[in-house]
């Protein structure tokens, strides 16, 4: 298996060097050392965008339908209006609790007249204390029934506010759930909305990978043109889902941009362990079909083609598995060295490539 690895390299080592015509052939090749460094892993999962405020409001009293000054996909401030129902019973109510206020009013007024009189006739001993016990009864009744008709008053004008129904916070109608001229009742939905201020990101998360990620809870959140979003208090979510055994995990956006829409994937990278691994600069690797290598100098600096088992790739770094010592030297640039008086064509034992 060596000597045909060795024969495929030499093949595409001379491809290389017709690349390779032209340059300085006394040009020095760089170099890199192989060292063990701490590798934390991540796992790649898809995770949604949605509004951390979003609901649907409902009517609260009885009516009809009369306006809906917006439609899906129009955005509202908080506080418009965006549902008018017809209230004219609510309007009569209202006045009919206003009318008996004013009635108790009126009485209360009349029983403290009345209790004044009495307590003064009292004083002087010309009244009974019978009479005396009934005018202050009288006066507490006229007062109760006042607080009454003052509570009265109270839920005719609440029931008259519902028949306005207002966004409770700025952002997009999402759903309408009724039309003009349709009757509602306490409950019912009538539109449903989001807000873009406030945005989050709920990923999935695989259960094996559930422990460690709650005790590092780190994670990256990263756009498709490869944009890293900013991202806040992390909250998992203490129970797993029966059908995928997956835990939810939720990120606050701290930014969430004009650009940022619920519903939205995006990439979250979330760290799942943590282990030492050996790296050389992914420019080293030599690939040619199901081969890889590396040049590694010797100790007269000589270039030898060894044959390697690589593992993943880390921003500009490649592992090796096997082929590779802690401490060796790599040319960081095999393409500038094919075709120089440096090269030597003498390929190593691939065994410790593949053990």
């Amino acid at each position: 298996m060596g000597r045909i690895a060795a024969a495929g390299f030499i093949i595409a080592l001379g491809l290389l060097a017709a690349m390779a015509q032209g340059q300085d052939s006394d040009r020095a090749p760089m170099t890199a050392v192989a060292e063990r460094s701490e590798f934390h892993e991540t796992v790649h999962l898809d995770g949604v965008i949605e509004a951390v405020q979003q609901s649907t409001v409902s009517a609260q009293t009885s009516g009809t339908v009369q306006s809906l000054p917006y439609d899906v996909d129009d955005s509202v401030a908080a506080g418009d209006l965006i549902v008018q129902l017809e209230d004219s019973e609510q309007r009569s109510r209202l006045r009919q609790a206003q009318a008996g206020l004013e009635e108790a009013e009126a009485a209360l007024s009349d029983a403290q007249q009345r209790f004044q009189r009495i307590e003064a006739v009292h004083e002087r001993g010309l009244v009974s204390r019978q009479e005396f016990d009934q005018a202050r009864n009288n006066l507490a009744a006229a007062r109760a029934r006042m607080e009454h008709a003052r509570a009265a008053v109270s839920e005719a004008q609440e029931q008259l506010s519902y028949t306005r129904v207002v966004a409770p916070y700025g952002g997009i109608l999402t759903e309408r759930h009724v039309e003009l001229g349709e009757s509602v009742s306490p409950g019912q939905p009538l539109l449903s909305g989001l807000s873009l201020e406030q945005l989050r990101v709920v990923v999935e998360l695989p259960q094996k990978y559930a422990e460690l990620a709650r005790t590092e809870r780190q994670a990256r959140v990263t756009l498709a043109d490869g944009r890293v979003l900013e991202t806040g208090e992390m909250t998992f979510y203490p129970y797993a889902n029966p059908q995928t055994h997956t835990f939810r995990l939720r990120m606050r956006l701290d930014e969430p941009g004009s650009s940022l829409f619920p519903g939205m994937l995006v990439k979250v990278g979330v760290p799942v362990t943590s282990r030492e691994a050996l790296w050389v600069p992914a420019s080293s690797l030599i690939h040619r079909s199901e081969l890889r290598a590396v040049f590694v100098l010797d100790d007269q600096d000589r270039p030898r083609l060894r044959q390697v088992r690589t593992g993943v790739r880390d921003n500009g770094r490649l592992e090796i598995l096997a082929g590779l010592s802690d401490g060796e030297r790599v040319v960081a640039n095999p393409s500038e060295l094919v075709g120089s008086d440096r090269l030597n064509l003498v390929t190593e034992p691939d065994t410790e490539a593949n053990p």
